[in-house]
């Protein structure tokens, strides 16, 4: 009998809830304006917490009605206050419940609401414009889409410190792009909101410091403009200093250090001024400790990776400041034991979200290895590093993939760690495995590391050879990405380096020389170089010269004329000039220069250019083609004495240049042999 009644016992208690849900919105209808009033009130009541209940409400129509009630001019100032109260509380909920009152246009209604003069309306509607702005789904453009918008809220600034709190706080999450920041900063908002950081409420200050810390990220012309601005007397990057004194809350020290980082990568503060060396760093450092909360930690770790990134004074004195290299492998051990965290609720967050601070820490080893020897030591010593990541390649998280191969790619500068760590942990079967089926932000990453595995002294490039990594890199130079592409064909062009004509002749066989001139053809400048780069070691020892001119000799030629006639910078027209020093060292293949007029007139110009570059890469091709102990040299220096090659090397013998007047002498030696 009991399994009959199971089934109608769930229907009642579901037509109950809903039912009790239906009698709130039926009085939202009540022709009595007391009574929707009081149907308000108890709805806000209902609805605090409950989550079951918000949605309910939703589904039942609720929403529409209460925008409705809150646009109507007959609605008492307090039933359109208690309203956006009602719609605040159910975009508390789930990202659901905020995804169903922008589909009832609920912004535009909030928007309007503002410019009522009743206060305690106009800080109901700003809060629950805050509440759904700070949701994910909400597309922050729409607080854009009236020009009318901004301004407005600026003007709301001064009404009351909620109005302060609320829109300060809108800007911080709404505030994505450089047209965001450029907009705000237009319409005034570092003026607005500077004196806030004074303000008596510990609420608006914090707002209006992460609101600095959004309008200063990668933005120089705000942070110039910070520099300079005053409140009550003091320079603003004082205040921010202070605000990280240690007697501060964390959240206002890691903010407030924020900013300083974000100025000061914009270039408004010099990385070697004191509030940066002694105070921002320092304060960063203190965030990554174990007693700071995992939130705390991830966040000081990466912004002291964006603050070191590019300046290698600061990587050394972050390396020293507090044991950081050993303090970041805790990060790795986290939590360390359940017993030690008495919050259960607390250590199953951490659980979930302890990735956060591997990726964290990896990012913040990769800046600080980034250019000094000793501190790449020190990381790869620490307990177990190379191991994590190896381990960190493999994580079922993207962005811990990302910045493990990423700290890899800055300790793979080292050739004292290709030669030992790397070799040792194999790193590169990883890193291949990484290659085969990675978003393109990883392939970049990855295929820059490979890069340097391939580099000549480096152990791990005959196991990697074997692996058939020549095919993938071909496929990275068809990229869309110029990124991926001119790591494919570096790769490329590391690998032929000093190579045997086997492997040499797999990458041209691979590549294929259609690709190849493409590539020479390439729109990106670094993909150019790192083409001719290729080229320059393809055709390098005259067996492998002489094999592959027979074979690809006339489209080579044709490539080299065309980059000498375009419009190249100097590199790319040196690399070039170099290429066809190596084809003019070949037995056989320097008949293709000899036979070609037009590349020998070239050749000619360059000597004569104003470029001392260009006019050494010119006469080595000279030297080459005329050097009296090869075969048929005679008749090559006289074609040449005919077109007034000498006479260029004789005024070249007294160049300013030691090295081009040395080059010239040398040439000019072989004619009085």
């Amino acid at each position: 009998m009991a399994c009959l009644l199971e089934a109608p016992l769930r229907i009642s208690v579901l037509s109950e809830v809903t039912a009790t849900s239906r009698h709130y919105v039926d009085r939202l209808f009540d022709p009595d304006p007391q009574k929707v009033l009081q149907g308000v009130i108890d709805m806000k009541n209902a609805v605090i917490g409950n989550n079951k209940q918000k949605a309910n409400l939703i589904v039942l129509g609720a929403v529409p009605r209460l925008l409705y009630l809150l646009q109507q001019p007959s609605s008492s100032t307090a039933l359109r206050a208690e309203c956006a109260v009602v719609l605040g509380s159910l975009a508390m909920g789930t990202d659901n419940n905020v995804k169903s009152l922008v589909d009832c246009h609920i912004i535009p209604a909030l928007l309007q609401g503002l410019l009522c003069q009743d206060l305690p309306f106009v800080e109901a509607c700003l809060r629950c414009l805050r509440t759904v702005f700070i949701s994910p789904v909400t597309p922050v453009q729409l607080l854009y889409t009236d020009p009318t918008v901004i301004p407005h809220l600026m003007s709301l600034l001064s009404r009351s410190q909620r109005t302060q709190e609320y829109i300060t706080q809108i800007f911080s999450h709404c505030c994505k792009t450089p047209e965001h920041q450029t907009i705000l900063y237009n319409h005034g908002a570092i003026q607005n909101i500077a004196h806030l950081l004074i303000s008596s409420s510990y609420k608006v200050r914090m707002q209006a410091l992460k609101c600095f810390s959004v309008l200063a990220y990668e933005n120089s012309q705000v942070s110039m403009t910070l520099v300079n601005v005053l409140v009550d007397g003091e320079l603003l990057f004082q205040v921010f200093v202070r605000m990280m004194q240690r007697d501060k809350p964390i959240e206002m020290q890691l903010t407030a250090a924020k900013c300083l980082t974000y100025m000061c990568r914009a270039g408004a503060i010099r990385t070697d001024d004191s509030c940066i060396v002694l105070k921002t760093l320092p304060c960063l450092v203190r965030m990554c400790s174990k007693e700071r909360l995992l939130e705390e930690r991830v966040e000081g770790a990466e912004t002291l990776a964006y603050l070191i990134e590019p300046d290698v004074e600061l990587q050394r004195v972050a390396s020293i400041t507090d044991h950081l290299i050993t303090m970041l492998a805790d990060y790795f051990k986290y939590p360390s034991s359940a017993s030690a965290i008495a919050d259960i609720k607390r250590l199953d967050h951490d659980l979930k979200h302890a990735h956060e601070l591997r990726q964290a820490a990896f990012k913040l080893y990769a800046s600080l290895g980034a250019n000094d020897e000793d501190i790449r030591k020190k990381i790869t010593e620490t307990e177990n590093m190379m191991d994590r990541i190896v381990s960190g390649l493999s994580e079922s998280s993207i962005k811990v993939r990302l910045s493990a191969v990423r700290c890899l790619h800055s300790l793979s500068r080292s050739v004292q760690q290709l030669r030992t760590s790397f070799h040792d942990h194999a790193v590169w079967k990883p890193l291949m495995k990484l290659l085969q089926n990675a978003p393109d932000e990883v392939l970049v990453m990855a295929s820059s590391t490979l890069c340097n595995l391939l580099l000549e002294f480096s152990p791990s490039k005959e196991p990697i050879l074997e692996s058939g990594v020549i095919e993938l890199l071909c496929s990275l130079t068809q990229s869309d990405s110029p990124a991926l592409r001119v790591n494919g064909i570096w790769a490329l062009m590391n690998m032929a380096f000093q190579a045997e004509q086997k492997v040499k002749g797999e990458i041209v066989r691979a590549l294929g020389t259609e690709q190849l001139f493409r590539l020479l053809s390439d729109p990106d400048a670094n993909v150019l170089m790192k083409t001719l780069g290729l080229l320059r070691n393809l055709l390098s020892t005259r067996p492998h010269i002489d094999q592959i001119m027979s074979s690809h000799g006339k489209q080579i030629m044709q490539a080299v004329t065309l980059i000498l006639e375009g419009e190249h910078s100097v590199e790319v027209k040196e690399q070039t000039l170099c290429i066809l020093a190596n084809i003019a060292d070949g037995n056989t293949a320097k008949e293709l220069i000899m036979t070609n007029d037009d590349i020998l007139q070239k050749i000619k110009y360059y000597m004569g250019h104003s470029n001392v570059k260009l006019q050494l890469a010119a006469t080595f091709c000279i030297s080459n083609l005329i050097w009296n102990e090869e075969d048929g040299s005679q008749e090559r220096q006289d074609k040449l004495r005919e077109m007034g090659i000498v006479d260029i090397l004789h005024k070249l013998t007294q160049a300013s240049d030691p090295n081009l007047c040395d080059r010239a002498k040398t040439a000019m030696q072989q004619y009085l042999a």
